[in-house]
């Protein structure tokens, strides 16, 4: 591997502030594969998106910010380049010396990156001798920089951030027994075929956020001006007749209450107390108090989706209540994941990342891994293993 050029798919998708990088944990996770390869010899290439700029140019999402940061928290040298498929970047690829690292520009700067034009996957595989994709977030995702260059660039293969990915996840295929699963966020139609597959494997299923007020509509409860996905209703039917007996639904609820015109009031009510101008934004204390009980007995557990709008304080303790409840778990001898996303900051603003087994750095694909097994960017690297 010694002078050989290391193309690496990272995820830098991290979220700027004034031009500075205002959560560097992406890059942190990218550095045990780039310091492997650094101490083999390999000179690394890093490719990596961030946010939506449409296909084109915008300094807003410029990745040149991260590339100050890596170089910080990596020790080493860090070069920029663009655009990432250019002549310039080839060019400095060749040229980069042992122990140099080079990220170069955002692939989606370009509308072939998305569409998954095998043109661009060809210009970026010249970059490297070799692929290693490392992005865990973006694997579920058949792209130019994720799926095209691996089926252009052999070897190709995983990086020990996907690898201790796919180690934690495949603790849930078999999972110890109680295993509980919890669910939040906004839509049902996003998780069905998860929910599905976890309705039969799962001991429990705790529902929360707007998710529930679906559920809850389902049943025929009266939910308000509660976000409802009304197109949903009848697959949430559906997963109440198939587990009944193993959903939990809230039993009361932190509403915000517009009905005196004057202003608005946070209260907490009964779930068959939902008055026509209120809309329930958070579970309440005695659904807190009931999950966080299922979950101390629990031997491995799953969660994806915040319980509440957790943005605003008058609507996190639900939130942070299950994500309290997770670190318990994990310190008696439960195996936690926690889904990416959502779930994920509210367990970092709790300041409790070290105290859950595992958190996921991309919850789409942790969604589709659990769901089906695959993911389209891990599966072109099985045929990809040898020269």
């Amino acid at each position: 591997m010694a002078g050989k050029r290391a193309l690496v798919r990272v995820d830098y998708n991290v979220p700027l502030d004034a031009g500075r990088v205002a959560d560097a944990t992406r890059i942190e996770a990218s550095l045990p594969t780039l310091r492997w390869l650094l101490e083999r010899g390999s000179r690394p290439v890093l490719l990596s998106h961030l946010g939506r700029p449409g296909g084109r140019p915008n300094p807003a999402f410029s990745l040149s910010p991260a590339a100050s940061v890596l170089s910080d928290l990596l020790g080493a040298d860090v070069l920029f380049a663009a655009p990432c498929d250019g002549e310039d970047a080839l060019g400095a690829s060749r040229e980069l010396a042992a122990g140099q690292v080079l990220l170069v520009e955002n692939t989606r700067f370009l509308p072939g990156e998305t569409a998954n034009d095998a043109a661009l996957a060809r210009r970026l595989a010249r970059l490297g001798d070799f692929f290693v994709n490392d992005a865990f977030g973006t694997l579920h995702r058949a792209h130019a920089s994720t799926t095209g260059v691996p089926a252009c660039l052999s070897p190709s293969a995983a990086g020990l951030l996907v690898e201790r990915e796919l180690e934690a996840l495949g603790g849930l295929d078999r999972p110890r027994r109680p295993f509980i699963v919890a669910f939040g966020g906004a839509k049902i139609g996003d998780k069905i075929d998860l929910m599905r597959r976890f309705v039969e494997r799962a001991d429990l299923i705790l529902v929360g956020g707007a998710m529930a007020n679906t559920f809850l509509r389902a049943r025929g409860v009266e939910t308000g001006v509660s976000l409802v996905e009304d197109g949903a209703l009848d697959l949430a039917r559906s997963i109440l007749s198939a587990g009944e007996q193993r959903i939990r639904l809230p039993i009361d609820v932190t509403v915000l209450d517009r009905s005196d015109g004057d202003g608005e009031t946070v209260e907490v009510v009964a779930v068959d107390g939902i008055e026509p101008a209120m809309a329930a934004l958070d579970i309440g204390p005695e659904t807190r108090a009931r999950y966080a009980e299922a979950l101390r007995g629990c031997a491995a557990f799953f969660w994806n989706g915040p319980m509440g709008l957790f943005e605003d304080p008058r609507f996190a303790a639900g939130t942070f209540a299950i994500a309290e409840a997770a670190a318990e778990a994990t310190a008696a001898g439960g195996f936690t994941v926690i889904g990416g996303g959502d779930s994920a900051a509210a367990v970092r603003r709790a300041g409790l990342l070290d105290r859950v087994s595992h958190v996921c750095t991309g919850g789409g694909a942790a969604l589709a891994y659990l769901s089906s097994g695959r993911l389209p960017g891990l599966d072109v690297l099985a045929h990809r293993r040898h020269p």
